[in-house]
Formats: structure tokens, sequence, C-alpha cells
């Protein structure tokens, strides 16, 4: 039978609809798992999940992100086990407590399910857990540069405002900081916890009782932004030395008015996107070779685009990559106080 002209234009509709809607919903290629520390209460993380959502469309992957609700690192163990029951295609994990995880990574490997580590945890507890590599930024030496500037303003005594002291290597960048100006750290760190009005009140107290710090370093955003109206009202913007780790508006304001004097920039959008772009290119390709896998992310297109879009620079090592650490200051802030929060 002979279809009119009309009909079979309607019919070629229907049909290419039908495969439009099947591509819109096509299963993802692989269903990955990401698990953090972080407790829901620290939006620093949602730089992280924006780079975990843009890898997961770039590549056509599925990725669970995963954490603790209250910032339970003992927690973590149970989610790792359970991703390894889960028969996940791949594993993202921070390294928070190295001795309470080094536990629950043989289940990955036994169903020889891949995982990469980011964010908190070495290179050599990365290589030791058997992770394929790891994304995130030396502690230790961000707060050793973030140290050395600060010696080089005449700095000798800090406080370190740590508001996730439950994490053990959170110190390292204190013990970074107080190595290179010369300081005590177990004198010089306060565990300021997680509430902000806490927080700006400890800090507050501190700085009363102890007048003569000269500077004050706070490990990201959740501390920052108290301890910025700590200072301010105590009449000291601008006038004690003050930098923190990662950045947030408040931060980025506070970096511009000269509150701030830096911002350590661990690049977390990367520390998202790279493990899970880096995981679906070897389950793509069957390939766990690290190097020719990152060999392929760097010449994607769209990764390459992400990098110039955000001003993002990661550091490619024999084995890992480092994310971190860089520096936003008054002459780059511009550059990315659009983006923080978001992608940077």
């Amino acid at each position: 039978m002979k279809l009119s002209s009309r009909r079979a234009f309607r019919l070629a509709a229907v049909v290419l609809g039908l495969g439009l809607c099947a591509g819109a919903f096509a299963e993802p290629a692989a269903r990955f798992d990401f698990i953090s520390h972080a407790p829901d209460s620290d939006a620093w993380w949602n730089t992280v999940k924006n780079g975990i959502k843009q890898a997961d469309e770039d590549f056509n992957v599925q990725t669970d992100y995963r954490n603790p609700p209250n910032g339970d690192i003992a927690d973590m163990v149970q989610l790792v086990n359970q991703a390894a029951a889960r028969n996940y295609d791949g594993v993202v994990s921070t390294i928070a407590d190295y001795d309470l995880l080094k536990s629950a990574f043989p289940k990955l490997k036994a169903k020889n399910i891949p995982f990469i580590t980011a964010n908190t945890g070495t290179e050599k507890q990365s290589a030791d857990l058997g992770a394929l590599l790891h994304v995130g930024q030396p502690e230790y030496l961000a707060g050793k540069e973030a140290g050395l500037r600060a010696k080089a303003d005449g700095i000798k005594s800090f406080l370190c405002v740590n508001h996730y002291a439950t994490n053990p290597l959170s110190f390292e960048r204190c013990r970074g900081f107080a190595d290179a100006v010369g300081a005590d750290m177990k004198t010089s760190v306060l565990d300021a916890g997680t509430d902000p009005t806490g927080i700006e009140a400890k800090v507050s107290a501190f700085l009363r009782t102890h007048p003569n710090t000269q500077a004050v370093l706070t490990l990201g955003p959740t501390s920052a932004d108290p301890t910025i109206r700590a200072v301010t009202k105590m009449g000291l913007a601008g006038k004690i030395w003050f930098a923190t780790f990662d950045i947030d508006s408040d931060v980025a304001k506070a970096i511009k008015n000269g509150t701030i004097r830096f911002c350590t920039d661990q690049q977390p959008y990367l520390q998202g996107y790279i493990p899970i772009a880096m995981l679906a290119i070897m389950h793509k390709n069957h390939n766990t070779d690290v190097l020719q896998a990152r060999g392929e992310l760097e010449k994607n297109s769209k990764f390459m685009k992400r990098l110039q879009d955000y001003g993002l620079k990661p550091v490619y090592e024999a084995r890992n990559i480092s994310s971190g650490p860089g520096f936003i200051t008054q002459q780059n802030i511009s550059q990315v106080s659009a983006l923080a929060g978001q992608y940077r």
C-alpha cells in the first residue's frame, strides 16, 4: 500500500519523536558513587557537586553523591561497605580518616570496583589503599605556602580556626602554616565547631584574651564567614592579618575590601569533575591505565572548555592530579568572584 506524502511525513515525525524520547531517557553508560565526609550543612561542597553533575552530563554517566548527614566520619565506613555491596561501576571517596577507613576499601578491591580518592587524604594514603589516583590539594603544602606568605609579612603568631577538627588532615593546614612562621601549632589551633554563632563567639573571645595575636587563618567558608563578622565587630578588619582557605561570596567581598589578604584555593570543581570523568573514560575503554585515560581527558573538548570558562588549572603529576594550592588575591578576585560557590 502506498502512503500519501502527508501521511508518510506524519509517520516519520512520530518515529523521529520516539527516537528523540528514547535518546533523552537513555540509560547511563555507568553508575558511580561519590562518598564524602562533609555534613549536609557544609555549603562549600556545592561546588564539588556541580563538578560531579557536569561530568555526569558530559560523559553520560550517573553518580550518587552520599555523605554522613552530620559529618560523622565513622559513618563513612558503612557508606563504603554499601558501595561494594551495590556493585557500582566505580567509586570516589575522600580519605577523611585513613586509620578508620582503611579496613573498608579492600571490599571494593575484592569486587574489582575501581576507585579514586579525592579532596582529603595524602597521595601515599591513596596509593596504600589501592586507589587508581588521587585528585586533591596536598594539605600540609597548602598550609606552608600560605604561611610563607605570612612570614614575608612578618607574622610570627596566629590563630588557626578549625571548623572540622573531626578530620585529622585538617590540622595539616594549621601545621604547615605554623612551621612556616615558626609558631607552636598546638597553642594556635581553635576547635571552633560548625555553628556560625558559636564560631564568632569563640574567635572573639580568643582575640580578646590573646591581644598579641598577629594573624588569623580559617580553614574554609564555614569558619571564615563568622570570623569576618568577629574581626569586623572588634574593629580589627584590615588591621589583623587574615587569610583563609576556599572561597564563597562573603570571602570574595572580604578580599575585595581588604579584610582578608588572600584565599588559598583548592579548585573544588576539579575534585568533583576529574574523578568522575576519569572513571567514565576508563569504564568506556575497559582500561585501567591512568596515564592513557588522563591523556584522553586532556584532549576532551568539553573538559578543556570548562577549564577555560572557569579559569581552572589542574597540575598533572606522575600519577596524581593536584587541584591546588592556588591563591585568590585582590589582583585576581574580580575574575573568580562571579563564579564563587558555583565553579570556584
